[in-house]
Protein backbone atom coordinates (compact mmCIF):
# COMPACT_ATOMS: atom_id res chain seq x y z
CA UNK A 1 0.00 0.00 0.00
CA UNK A 2 1.14 3.40 -0.73
CA UNK A 3 0.40 5.85 2.04
CA UNK A 4 -0.16 9.51 0.97
CA UNK A 5 1.27 12.20 3.59
CA UNK A 6 -0.85 14.85 5.24
CA UNK A 7 -0.97 18.46 3.76
CA UNK A 8 2.69 19.05 4.24
CA UNK A 9 1.95 22.82 5.64
CA UNK A 10 0.46 20.66 8.39
CA UNK A 11 3.54 18.61 9.09
CA UNK A 12 5.71 21.81 9.04
CA UNK A 13 3.92 23.64 11.37
CA UNK A 14 3.95 20.80 13.68
CA UNK A 15 7.84 19.94 13.42
CA UNK A 16 8.34 24.00 14.23
CA UNK A 17 9.96 25.40 11.26
CA UNK A 18 9.91 29.45 11.55
CA UNK A 19 9.38 31.30 8.36
CA UNK A 20 6.14 29.45 7.18
CA UNK A 21 3.27 31.06 8.80
CA UNK A 22 0.38 32.90 7.07
CA UNK A 23 -1.23 29.96 5.06
CA UNK A 24 -3.12 30.71 2.59
CA UNK A 25 -6.47 29.52 0.48
CA UNK A 26 -6.42 28.33 -2.87
CA UNK A 27 -7.27 30.74 -5.15
CA UNK A 28 -8.77 28.24 -7.40
CA UNK A 29 -12.05 26.35 -6.31
CA UNK A 30 -11.66 22.24 -6.03
CA UNK A 31 -14.32 20.87 -6.65
CA UNK A 32 -13.36 17.51 -8.24
CA UNK A 33 -13.81 14.43 -5.77
CA UNK A 34 -10.91 12.05 -5.49
CA UNK A 35 -11.60 8.08 -6.93
CA UNK A 36 -13.05 6.05 -4.38
CA UNK A 37 -10.27 3.86 -2.48
CA UNK A 38 -9.53 0.56 -3.93
CA UNK A 39 -8.64 -2.92 -2.54
CA UNK A 40 -11.66 -2.71 0.23
CA UNK A 41 -11.57 -5.84 2.38
CA UNK A 42 -13.40 -6.61 5.98
CA UNK A 43 -12.04 -9.43 8.29
CA UNK A 44 -14.05 -10.25 11.49
CA UNK A 45 -11.50 -10.25 13.97
CA UNK A 46 -13.52 -12.00 16.57
CA UNK A 47 -17.26 -12.33 17.52
CA UNK A 48 -17.54 -8.42 17.92
CA UNK A 49 -14.63 -7.04 15.90
CA UNK A 50 -13.86 -6.34 12.17
CA UNK A 51 -11.01 -5.06 10.86
CA UNK A 52 -11.39 -2.60 8.00
CA UNK A 53 -8.69 -2.25 5.34
CA UNK A 54 -7.75 -0.81 1.93
CA UNK A 55 -5.36 0.37 -1.12
CA UNK A 56 -3.91 3.96 0.07
CA UNK A 57 -4.50 6.62 -2.54
CA UNK A 58 -2.02 8.25 -4.91
CA UNK A 59 0.00 11.77 -3.90
CA UNK A 60 -1.77 13.09 -7.15
CA UNK A 61 -5.74 12.40 -5.96
CA UNK A 62 -4.90 14.59 -2.88
CA UNK A 63 -6.67 12.54 -0.59
CA UNK A 64 -6.14 14.06 3.20
CA UNK A 65 -8.55 11.44 4.94
CA UNK A 66 -11.13 8.68 4.61
CA UNK A 67 -14.28 8.15 6.47
CA UNK A 68 -15.02 4.95 6.71
CA UNK A 69 -19.38 3.88 7.05
CA UNK A 70 -21.15 0.68 8.39
CA UNK A 71 -24.05 0.38 6.20
CA UNK A 72 -25.19 3.95 5.70
CA UNK A 73 -23.73 5.18 9.15
CA UNK A 74 -20.33 6.78 9.68
CA UNK A 75 -18.13 5.21 12.03
CA UNK A 76 -14.56 6.16 11.77
CA UNK A 77 -12.62 9.44 10.16
CA UNK A 78 -8.96 8.95 9.59
CA UNK A 79 -6.26 10.80 8.40
CA UNK A 80 -4.47 9.74 4.79
CA UNK A 81 -1.65 7.49 6.31
CA UNK A 82 -4.13 5.44 8.18
CA UNK A 83 -5.68 2.86 5.81
CA UNK A 84 -7.03 0.30 8.33
CA UNK A 85 -9.39 0.20 11.15
CA UNK A 86 -10.90 -2.05 13.56
CA UNK A 87 -14.27 -1.65 13.82
CA UNK A 88 -15.38 -3.11 17.27
CA UNK A 89 -18.13 -3.23 19.73
CA UNK A 90 -20.20 -5.01 16.99
CA UNK A 91 -22.95 -8.51 17.47
CA UNK A 92 -22.01 -11.90 17.20
CA UNK A 93 -23.40 -13.82 14.53
CA UNK A 94 -24.45 -11.05 12.71
CA UNK A 95 -23.57 -10.17 8.81
CA UNK A 96 -22.41 -6.08 8.06
CA UNK A 97 -21.18 -4.16 5.23
CA UNK A 98 -18.69 -1.46 5.22
CA UNK A 99 -17.69 1.10 2.96
CA UNK A 100 -15.07 3.89 3.09
CA UNK A 101 -14.66 7.48 1.47
CA UNK A 102 -11.73 9.38 0.37
CA UNK A 103 -11.73 13.24 1.34
CA UNK A 104 -9.35 15.39 -0.15
CA UNK A 105 -8.21 19.31 0.97
CA UNK A 106 -11.23 21.04 0.19
CA UNK A 107 -13.55 19.18 1.61
CA UNK A 108 -14.37 17.23 -1.78
CA UNK A 109 -16.11 13.19 -1.11
CA UNK A 110 -15.76 10.11 -3.47
CA UNK A 111 -17.68 7.71 -4.00
CA UNK A 112 -18.06 5.02 -1.91
CA UNK A 113 -16.05 1.89 -2.61
CA UNK A 114 -17.63 -1.76 -3.61
CA UNK A 115 -18.90 -2.57 -0.04
CA UNK A 116 -16.86 -5.72 1.92
CA UNK A 117 -19.12 -7.55 3.81
CA UNK A 118 -18.67 -9.94 6.43
CA UNK A 119 -20.17 -12.26 9.47
CA UNK A 120 -19.11 -12.18 12.81
CA UNK A 121 -18.49 -15.57 14.42
CA UNK A 122 -20.51 -17.19 16.91
CA UNK A 123 -18.67 -15.88 20.55
CA UNK A 124 -15.87 -17.93 22.31
CA UNK A 125 -12.89 -17.66 24.30
CA UNK A 126 -10.76 -15.26 22.57
CA UNK A 127 -6.76 -15.53 22.62
CA UNK A 128 -5.64 -12.72 24.01
CA UNK A 129 -2.49 -13.87 25.61
CA UNK A 130 1.04 -13.28 23.49
CA UNK A 131 4.07 -15.60 23.44
CA UNK A 132 6.35 -15.84 25.24
CA UNK A 133 9.88 -13.88 23.86
CA UNK A 134 12.45 -15.72 22.73
CA UNK A 135 14.55 -16.26 25.81
CA UNK A 136 17.79 -15.86 23.87
CA UNK A 137 19.17 -14.07 20.61
CA UNK A 138 22.77 -14.45 19.01
CA UNK A 139 24.11 -13.21 16.14
CA UNK A 140 26.96 -13.08 14.02
CA UNK A 141 28.15 -11.40 10.82
CA UNK A 142 28.65 -13.94 7.71
CA UNK A 143 30.25 -11.14 4.90
CA UNK A 144 30.53 -7.55 4.67
CA UNK A 145 26.92 -7.47 3.79
CA UNK A 146 24.70 -10.41 5.47
CA UNK A 147 24.64 -11.92 9.02
CA UNK A 148 22.48 -15.07 10.65
CA UNK A 149 20.78 -14.51 13.48
CA UNK A 150 19.36 -17.80 16.01
CA UNK A 151 16.88 -17.19 18.77
CA UNK A 152 15.88 -20.05 21.29
CA UNK A 153 11.96 -21.40 20.68
CA UNK A 154 9.17 -19.45 22.50
CA UNK A 155 5.56 -20.68 23.56
CA UNK A 156 2.19 -20.09 23.33
CA UNK A 157 -1.22 -21.41 24.88
CA UNK A 158 -2.49 -22.28 20.90
CA UNK A 159 1.01 -22.49 19.27
CA UNK A 160 3.32 -20.13 17.89
CA UNK A 161 3.05 -19.28 13.84
CA UNK A 162 6.06 -16.95 12.95
CA UNK A 163 9.39 -15.06 14.03
CA UNK A 164 9.76 -11.78 13.27
CA UNK A 165 13.47 -10.38 13.05
CA UNK A 166 13.40 -6.60 13.74
CA UNK A 167 16.27 -4.39 12.84
CA UNK A 168 15.55 -0.25 14.48
CA UNK A 169 12.18 -1.06 14.98
CA UNK A 170 11.37 -2.31 11.75
CA UNK A 171 10.44 -5.80 10.88
CA UNK A 172 13.01 -6.76 8.28
CA UNK A 173 12.46 -10.98 8.27
CA UNK A 174 9.50 -13.64 8.96
CA UNK A 175 10.32 -17.26 9.88
CA UNK A 176 8.25 -19.63 9.86
CA UNK A 177 7.26 -21.45 13.61
CA UNK A 178 10.18 -24.43 13.00
CA UNK A 179 12.67 -22.29 12.56
CA UNK A 180 15.07 -20.85 14.73
CA UNK A 181 17.90 -19.38 12.51
CA UNK A 182 17.32 -16.57 9.71
CA UNK A 183 19.98 -15.20 6.98
CA UNK A 184 19.90 -11.16 6.82
CA UNK A 185 21.06 -10.37 3.56
CA UNK A 186 21.44 -6.41 1.67
CA UNK A 187 22.95 -4.81 4.95
CA UNK A 188 25.66 -2.20 4.98
CA UNK A 189 29.71 -3.19 5.72
CA UNK A 190 31.16 -1.49 8.44
CA UNK A 191 27.72 -0.77 10.27
CA UNK A 192 26.31 -1.63 13.35
CA UNK A 193 23.14 -3.32 13.61
CA UNK A 194 20.86 -4.10 16.69
CA UNK A 195 18.54 -7.05 16.08
CA UNK A 196 15.38 -8.37 17.80
CA UNK A 197 13.34 -11.28 17.65
CA UNK A 198 9.47 -11.36 18.46
CA UNK A 199 7.14 -14.31 18.24
CA UNK A 200 3.86 -14.47 16.88
CA UNK A 201 0.73 -16.42 17.37
CA UNK A 202 -2.36 -17.30 15.37
CA UNK A 203 -4.25 -14.21 16.60
CA UNK A 204 -1.45 -11.88 15.54
CA UNK A 205 -0.71 -11.57 19.53
CA UNK A 206 3.14 -10.84 19.45
CA UNK A 207 5.89 -11.43 22.18
CA UNK A 208 8.25 -8.33 23.31
CA UNK A 209 11.04 -8.07 21.82
CA UNK A 210 13.77 -11.16 23.18
CA UNK A 211 17.53 -10.18 23.78
CA UNK A 212 19.15 -7.78 21.80
CA UNK A 213 21.87 -9.00 19.54
CA UNK A 214 24.50 -6.26 18.49
CA UNK A 215 26.54 -7.47 14.93
CA UNK A 216 28.92 -5.36 13.16
CA UNK A 217 29.59 -6.44 9.86
CA UNK A 218 33.24 -5.76 8.12
CA UNK A 219 34.44 -3.53 6.17
CA UNK A 220 33.97 -4.31 2.25
CA UNK A 221 36.74 -4.45 -0.74
CA UNK A 222 35.42 -1.30 -2.72
CA UNK A 223 32.99 1.13 -1.57
CA UNK A 224 29.46 -1.03 -2.54
CA UNK A 225 26.60 0.59 -3.88
CA UNK A 226 25.65 3.81 -2.65
CA UNK A 227 22.37 4.34 -1.13
CA UNK A 228 21.27 7.91 -1.78
CA UNK A 229 18.51 8.54 -4.10
CA UNK A 230 19.98 10.18 -7.18
CA UNK A 231 19.58 12.87 -9.65
CA UNK A 232 16.93 14.21 -6.93
CA UNK A 233 15.00 17.23 -8.35
CA UNK A 234 12.23 19.34 -6.77
CA UNK A 235 9.68 21.84 -8.96
CA UNK A 236 7.33 24.43 -7.68
CA UNK A 237 4.21 24.57 -9.64
CA UNK A 238 1.19 26.38 -8.35
CA UNK A 239 0.01 24.73 -4.91
CA UNK A 240 2.22 21.96 -5.63
CA UNK A 241 6.00 20.62 -5.28
CA UNK A 242 6.58 17.82 -7.26
CA UNK A 243 9.95 15.34 -5.68
CA UNK A 244 11.52 13.24 -8.74
CA UNK A 245 14.23 10.94 -8.11
CA UNK A 246 16.24 7.66 -9.06
CA UNK A 247 15.82 5.05 -6.31
CA UNK A 248 19.21 3.79 -5.28
CA UNK A 249 20.99 0.12 -5.78
CA UNK A 250 19.84 -1.60 -2.44
CA UNK A 251 19.09 -5.67 -3.61
CA UNK A 252 15.68 -4.85 -3.62
CA UNK A 253 12.62 -2.91 -3.86
CA UNK A 254 12.64 0.71 -1.84
CA UNK A 255 9.37 1.31 -0.24
CA UNK A 256 10.33 4.09 1.96
CA UNK A 257 11.47 7.84 1.97
CA UNK A 258 11.89 9.70 4.35
CA UNK A 259 11.51 13.87 3.63
CA UNK A 260 13.32 16.14 5.20
CA UNK A 261 12.15 20.33 4.55
CA UNK A 262 14.43 23.22 5.86
CA UNK A 263 16.84 20.49 7.64
CA UNK A 264 13.52 18.74 9.43
CA UNK A 265 11.81 15.61 8.80
CA UNK A 266 8.63 15.87 7.58
CA UNK A 267 7.03 13.08 6.39
CA UNK A 268 7.89 9.69 5.35
CA UNK A 269 6.73 8.76 1.52
CA UNK A 270 5.74 4.92 1.18
CA UNK A 271 4.84 3.06 -1.87
CA UNK A 272 3.05 -0.04 -1.62
CA UNK A 273 2.82 -3.29 -3.42
CA UNK A 274 2.42 -3.20 -6.89
CA UNK A 275 3.26 0.47 -6.99
CA UNK A 276 7.03 0.94 -6.68
CA UNK A 277 7.86 2.63 -8.98
CA UNK A 278 10.79 1.25 -11.52
CA UNK A 279 13.59 3.63 -12.90
CA UNK A 280 12.40 7.49 -12.03
CA UNK A 281 10.14 7.72 -8.85
CA UNK A 282 7.56 10.64 -8.36
CA UNK A 283 5.94 12.27 -5.66
CA UNK A 284 3.59 15.61 -5.69
CA UNK A 285 3.11 17.46 -2.17
CA UNK A 286 -0.04 19.65 -1.89
CA UNK A 287 1.69 23.29 0.15
CA UNK A 288 -0.73 26.45 1.01
CA UNK A 289 2.58 28.50 2.26
CA UNK A 290 2.64 32.03 0.46
CA UNK A 291 4.68 32.46 -2.71
CA UNK A 292 8.34 33.10 -2.45
CA UNK A 293 8.62 30.79 0.53
CA UNK A 294 12.20 29.26 -0.10
CA UNK A 295 12.24 25.28 0.60
CA UNK A 296 15.65 23.41 1.12
CA UNK A 297 14.42 19.37 0.50
CA UNK A 298 16.38 16.22 0.64
CA UNK A 299 15.16 12.35 1.11
CA UNK A 300 16.53 9.41 2.35
CA UNK A 301 15.71 5.97 1.39
CA UNK A 302 14.79 2.90 3.84
CA UNK A 303 17.29 0.20 3.42
CA UNK A 304 16.10 -3.35 2.99
CA UNK A 305 17.98 -3.74 6.69
CA UNK A 306 15.99 -1.36 8.34
CA UNK A 307 18.20 1.49 8.53
CA UNK A 308 17.92 4.66 6.50
CA UNK A 309 20.54 5.90 3.58
CA UNK A 310 22.53 8.14 3.30
CA UNK A 311 20.53 11.89 1.89
CA UNK A 312 19.92 12.81 -1.80
CA UNK A 313 21.05 16.17 -2.75
CA UNK A 314 19.78 18.95 -1.04
CA UNK A 315 17.62 21.27 -3.65
CA UNK A 316 16.31 24.65 -2.67
CA UNK A 317 13.00 26.10 -4.26
CA UNK A 318 11.00 29.03 -4.40
CA UNK A 319 7.40 28.41 -3.90
CA UNK A 320 4.91 29.91 -6.32
CA UNK A 321 0.71 30.97 -5.93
Amino acid sequence: MRRSAPTLALRLAVAGLTGLTGLTACTTPDTRPPPAPAGLTAQAGSATSVHVMWNAAADQDGVTGYQVFQADRLVRELPAEKTMVDITDLAPQTGYAFTVRAEDAAGNLSGPAPAARVTTPAAKAEDRTAPSSPAATTARATGPRSARVTWTAATDDTGVTAYDVYQGGVRIHTAGPGESAATLANLRPDTVYTFTVRARDGADNSSPDGPAVDVTTPPASGDGPGTAPAEFAATASPGTVTLTWTAPDTGGETTEYELYVNGLPTTVIQFGAGAVPSGRAEHRITVAEPAGTVWAVKLRARLPDGNWGSFSAERRITLVA
